[in-house]
């Protein structure tokens, strides 16, 4: 009796260490890794590439980043690894968006819906620049035309938002979560992958993939 209840007690310590183990393993790793995109690779494509993305014209591989002014881990990821990026000629082609309204609730400004229109409309890296290096509350959009009662522009906002409608299941197909800054890129191997990059210990993965140490 003894005997098998020493035995039982090991089991659970040898098990309790696996389990533990696991969970390093997940939390340390496995959590934070990309998301092989194996299904709808050619209509998330199409969806990117349609968008009113801007990006410095490097002449290396792609990255997109989906974001919105206001997102405090899309600042951090662009200020943070974009000079890494641009400095092995990755392209990132971002794609700002405002976002729609919850429950009646207003989820941008006018000022970064008429921002968002113009960089949807005429692509100008600059602005995307200028924009970010101000604070969302004290951007202007000085010079922009407003977005706010003309009805083109409204819809180029609006376009952006039902992209996102249609990127969503996409990628929840995919076991990827919509979440700011989206990034999707493709790996040396051609693997189309992509991340929810709120957190820094995201941002290896992608320079891994992109051959970058």
């Amino acid at each position: 009796m003894l005997k098998a209840i020493r035995n039982g007690f090991v089991t659970l310590l040898v098990l309790g260490a696996i389990g533990g183990g696991l969970f390093e393993w997940w939390n340390l790793d496995l959590r934070w890794r990309p998301k092989t995109i194996a299904k709808h690779q050619d209509e998330i494509t199409k969806i990117l590439d349609g968008s009113g993305w801007v990006s410095p014209g490097l002449s290396g591989p792609k990255v997109y980043m989906i974001a919105y002014r206001a997102c405090g881990d899309c600042d951090r990821y662009e200020k943070d690894e974009f000079p890494k990026l641009h400095g092995a000629g990755i392209d990132t082609r971002v794609i700002m968006i405002a976002r729609a309204d919850v429950n009646g609730q207003s989820k941008s400004t006018a000022t970064e819906r008429s921002t968002v229109a113009e960089l949807w409309v005429n692509r100008n890296w600059g602005l995307f620049q200028k924009w970010n290096n101000v604070e969302p509350e004290a951007w202007t959009a000085p010079g922009i035309h407003a977005a706010d009662g003309d009805v083109a522009r409204s819809a180029v906002v609006e376009v952006g938002r039902v992209a996102i409608e249609k990127l969503e299941p996409l990628f929840k197909d995919n076991g990827l979560r919509l979440a700011y800054p989206v990034l999707v890129w493709w790996a040396k191997d051609g693997t189309m992958k992509a991340c929810a990059c709120e957190k820094p210990q995201t941002y290896g993965y992608v320079r891994k993939d992109l051959g970058i140490n």
